[in-house]
């Protein structure tokens, strides 16, 4: 397996947003992670999944101290929190961030019926959920989760203050019962962790909950968002949020 010089990717986007991914991680697994910049704090949306420390990676985009931000508590969004001192989440992913019960970068530690259901889905999965190595000496098998202690829980209706920025808290279950958004209301911008993206959209997880999701899908579609940066997939516009829903609502007969 070949190894990877750098095992984070950078995008910088408009309003002091960038996007930072794992290009080596298996599209199922890879997870975005976004940096925003502001005045008096710098917040960090999702962590990826771990493989490799990420602060290192992206110090030189830290100017003030950091909150990050779980927008849920699936391994492949969690992997770098216990890197940073402030971590927020809802109280409902509480339990899987301190005592971690699943992280693997192995297929074969899937369920096979939960490996069927992401190939129904539209998701290869191979043997391994890496196709490059951090190092030359790095073990795949050794992957593991770290557990991780929020300084902060956050709810449907909180306000994320970073100085010139703020961003509302908007619960978002479904996918997993603490799924949340951050919503800020003057850029009408959505950062979605997994409860929507441009994707495959994950409802048959042990955790997740078909009813709650539809109920998640239809209030998203009446949010004021002109772009969405989702957990996984390009960002995307309104028009897009809205054939994403009305995808989502007709699977499940919902409208």
């Amino acid at each position: 397996m070949q190894i990877a010089e750098q095992w984070f990717e950078r995008r910088t986007l408009s309003n002091n947003i960038t996007l930072i991914t794992e290009p080596f991680v298996s599209p199922l697994l890879r997870c975005n992670i976004w940096h925003v910049r502001g005045r008096h704090k710098d917040l960090l949306v999702d962590t990826g999944l771990g493989v490799t420390s990420l602060r290192p990676a992206i110090e030189d985009l830290l100017e003030h101290p950091v909150l990050a931000v779980a927008t849920h508590s699936h391994f492949d969004h969690t992997g770098g929190l216990n890197e940073f001192d402030e971590v927020a989440a809802h109280p409902a992913e509480l339990d899987e961030l301190t005592q971690p019960t699943f992280g693997t970068l192995t297929a074969a530690d899937l369920p096979r019926e939960l490996l069927d259901e992401f190939a129904t889905a539209g998701y290869a999965v191979e043997d391994l959920f890496i196709d490059a190595l951090p190092s030359a000496d790095y073990d795949p098998e050794s992957f593991k989760l770290q557990p991780v202690n929020p300084t902060q829980l956050i709810e449907e209706g909180d306000v994320l203050d970073i100085g010139d920025r703020h961003f509302e808290v908007l619960h978002l279950p479904g996918h997993s019962p603490g799924s949340i958004g951050l919503w800020e209301r003057s850029s009408a911008t959505l950062f979605s962790g997994d409860a929507i993206y441009d994707g495959p959209l994950l409802d048959f997880l042990p955790e997740s909950d078909v009813a709650a999701y539809i109920d998640t899908m239809k209030r998203l579609k009446t949010l004021n968002v002109d772009v969405v940066h989702g957990g996984h997939e390009p960002s995307f516009g309104r028009s897009r949020l809205i054939e994403i829903v009305d995808a989502f609502l007709q699977r499940h007969d919902a409208f």
